[in-house]
């Protein structure tokens, strides 16, 4: 810690404190406390999914969350002795409302079980150490009790992370890591900051902001997601094809573990191996609880250029893509959507800007086609030599121009997708994603194959999925595809429907 304080404006072993949003912002049963303005369906978007899902819309509200299902804690009064020993009366949560908050994360099926009434899931306790030394001392303590222990940073996970199940039925609790939200060191020379896992990337951006710098990392999830879980899940972030993912941007960090703590990371560069930092990285709580983190930064942005183009298929726009990727001048935001998904996308735009873009399109024989979202952040000699670059390459594909319009219309809408979630599930739809990666050879073979088996897997008795795809990052040797399932609820089996078809 000494080392990463060098060079600092914050003062050796100071600790600067940064108001943390308290975790009651994110819903016990969806996403957001309320609808985000706009976010209702717009009536084309209705009758589309209507049409194309044979959907009957319907009221499915989630149960009061007086109803939710809760089973006593497991944690025995001893236990519960040593934790509070450890961090504080006030740090050590048996009641109903703090297990019910931290009963899962966000993916569908979290959602799902919780809409139902069903947290059988949930911790037994929730603990929020606030330091290193409390966080070993706790993990210790659990280790020689016999107590599962679940990492918690925003509560966002989609990936049943945060799930607290245990097959030998051992008591669980979540380590909440809120108190551990500030800016320890800026180190502005070498363009490191040194953070607590439980900061957000909004309070991070604001601080990191005053001395214009940027971590530059925004994940969907990015109002409510903790930079711990950034690291634990190597997440990525839209404008990780130029920015990197987040275990790019990580240069060391600190890892408490039952049986001591680990300092991770290195110089600038090193020759020696192996690396335990990587290790580390995405290791999702198996392996300890990230208590600090080290992190690259770099001078804010001083423009930024967002546009939309078209083309008239999806080969077409994968084709430039790999022509951009191959010559080096991928945007640092790249996001092709298919032919389904810009439909969905030109419905969703409500007034007069979305009609005449559709009737653009029209005119101009791309109806049908596929709209990419590219955005170039940076010095703005840079940015301008860069996107006259990229633009000979697109035209050379058959892609026509939208303009920045389009580019800042889906930087505006880039959270709204989880509340949107919201209401499509309360109005009786499953609603899905799932990612993965493919060179650029095999690209195109994946995307038939997902999109076959998920229209397969779920289509019944005349209903059919609606199956969205996009590339969200590219790479130089491929890129990222990323699946949006929207399917007419199975009402009697709604979480058997989606395990099946994944």
């Amino acid at each position: 810690r000494e080392r990463a304080r060098q060079g600092s404006r914050v003062r050796p072993g100071h600790r600067q404190t940064v108001a943390m949003p308290d975790q009651a912002e994110l819903t016990i049963q969806g996403w957001g406390p309320a609808p985000a303005e706009g976010q209702d369906l717009p009536a084309a978007a209705r009758r589309h999914l209507t049409r194309e899902l044979g959907w009957t819309p319907r009221d499915t509200p989630a149960v009061p969350v007086e109803q939710i299902r809760l089973r006593p804690s497991r944690l025995h009064p001893d236990v519960v002795t040593r934790l509070v020993s450890v961090v504080g009366e006030d740090g050590v949560r048996t009641d109903r409302e703090s297990r019910l908050r931290h009963a899962g994360g966000k993916s569908y099926l979290d959602l799902l079980r919780r809409r139902e009434g069903d947290a059988s899931e949930a911790p037994d306790g929730v603990v929020a150490p606030g330091s290193t030394e409390e966080t070993a001392a706790l993990l210790e303590a659990c280790s020689d009790a016999g107590v599962v222990v679940v990492p918690f940073g925003g509560g966002t996970s989609v990936v049943g992370g945060l799930t607290g199940g245990d097959p030998a039925d051992r008591p669980c609790i979540t380590v909440d890591l809120r108190r551990m939200a500030t800016v320890r060191a800026v180190d502005v020379a070498s363009s490191l900051v040194t953070v607590g896992p439980g900061m957000r990337g909004p309070a991070l951006e604001e601080e990191l902001g005053r001395q214009g710098l940027t971590l530059g990392h925004l994940p969907q999830s990015w109002e409510f997601a903790t930079l711990g879980g950034y690291a634990a899940t190597r997440s990525a972030g839209q404008a990780s094809t130029g920015v990197g993912r987040f275990d790019d941007l990580v240069a060391g960090l600190t890892l408490a573990t039952p049986s001591g703590v680990l300092e991770l990371g290195s110089p600038p560069a090193t020759a020696a191996g192996p690396d335990l930092l990587g290790l580390a990285l995405g290791s999702e709580g198996t392996l300890g609880v990230i208590t600090e983190l080290r992190l690259r930064v770099r001078p804010r942005p001083a423009t930024s250029s967002y546009e939309g183009w078209s083309f008239r298929s999806w080969a077409a726009g994968l084709a430039a893509l790999q022509q951009l990727a191959r010559h080096d001048l991928l945007p640092d935001v790249v996001r092709l959507s298919d032919a389904d998904e810009t439909r969905a996308s030109l419905l969703m735009a409500a007034g007069a800007g979305a009609r005449a873009l559709r009737g653009t399109l029209r005119t101009r024989r791309h109806g049908e086609g596929c709209l990419l979202v590219l955005g170039w952040e940076g010095l703005p000699t840079i940015v301008q030599a860069r996107t006259r670059a990229a633009a000979s390459v697109l035209r050379d594909g058959g892609a026509i121009r939208l303009g920045r319009r389009v580019g800042e219309s889906w930087r505006r809408h880039r959270f709204a997708g989880p509340y949107l979630r919201d209401r499509l599930m309360d109005r009786g739809l499953m609603v899905e994603t799932l990612e993965t990666a493919a060179t650029w050879s095999a690209l195109p073979t994946v995307y038939d194959a997902v999109r076959g088996a998920l229209r397969q897997a779920l289509t019944r008795g005349g209903r059919r999925p609606l199956v969205l795809s996009h590339v969200s990052h590219g790479y130089p040797t491929g890129a990222s595809l990323y699946v949006t399932v929207l399917a007419d609820r199975d009402d009697d089996l709604p979480l058997q429907q989606w395990l099946g078809a994944k």
